[in-house]
């Protein structure tokens, strides 16, 4: 099984951080944002993985390089001088993705979601990683239902930024700029999309106040080497 990391975006929210720095590579924890996630896709047995790049992608394929796990193998899909968004940019790696279901990662979120829980394919076009509502995103996203995605009919959760996705989802689209949303809530319309909820800690790394707070409780988690005392 493949994967996709979505590590293209400019960081907008983010700045005066990404003026230099790709999102990806801001540090929590003392790492970079995506080697977390390359991590957890390693520890899933995912050794492909698409990364696609635009903004500062000389600079994000350098770091990626300094953290890829030892028997990985990434791949970069270069959407220019212009970030595709989300939809377009997955459309624009399939090529590297291939004709089967593939596992997709927001490069902006951190959570503690085992992927090697997520299904070898959807029970339709896409199964979704849902999660509690956030304090910035208090209406959600979606329904769950019965392992079931609806756009409406319940109290909604938050799409956590973990999928796997059909190449299917995609047909009929166009090349350029898009995002991956819309898609979804077509498919979900459909009854074509599962789902489950995730009740651990999840992270939407989008501010630099969210970037700080995931700092400081990843370093409060795992304070790193102490000193033993004398024997």
């Amino acid at each position: 099984m493949k994967a996709m990391i979505l590590a293209a975006g400019r960081g907008e929210r983010m700045r005066p951080l990404t003026d230099h720095t790709p999102k990806p590579l801001l540090e929590a924890g003392g790492r970079p944002l995506i080697a977390w996630q390359l991590q957890a896709l390693a520890d899933a047995g995912i050794t492909d993985v698409v990364v696609n790049c635009a903004w500062l992608g000389a600079k994000l394929r350098e770091g990626v390089a300094a953290c890829t796990p030892p028997g990985m193998d990434v791949i970069f899909s270069d959407e220019g001088g212009q970030a595709l968004e989300t939809g377009g940019g997955i459309f624009h790696a399939l090529p590297l993705l291939g004709d089967a279901p593939f596992v997709v990662v927001n490069g902006d979120v951190w959570c503690d979601y085992p992927l090697v829980r997520l299904p070898e394919a959807p029970l339709g076009l896409a199964h979704l990683v849902l999660v509690d509502n956030p304090p910035h995103h208090p209406q959600g996203d979606f329904v769950l239902r019965r392992g079931r995605v609806y756009n409406a009919g319940g109290p909604r959760l938050t799409y956590g930024g973990v999928a796997v996705l059909d190449p299917a989802l995609f047909a009929g689209c166009e090349p350029g700029a898009f995002p991956l949303a819309p898609l979804l809530r077509a498919a979900a319309d459909k009854g074509a999309v599962s789902g489950e909820h995730h009740r651990g800690h999840w992270w939407d790394v989008g501010t630099p106040g969210r970037l700080a707070e995931l700092d400081q409780w990843l370093r409060a988690r795992d304070p790193g080497p102490r000193t033993l005392p004398p024997q």
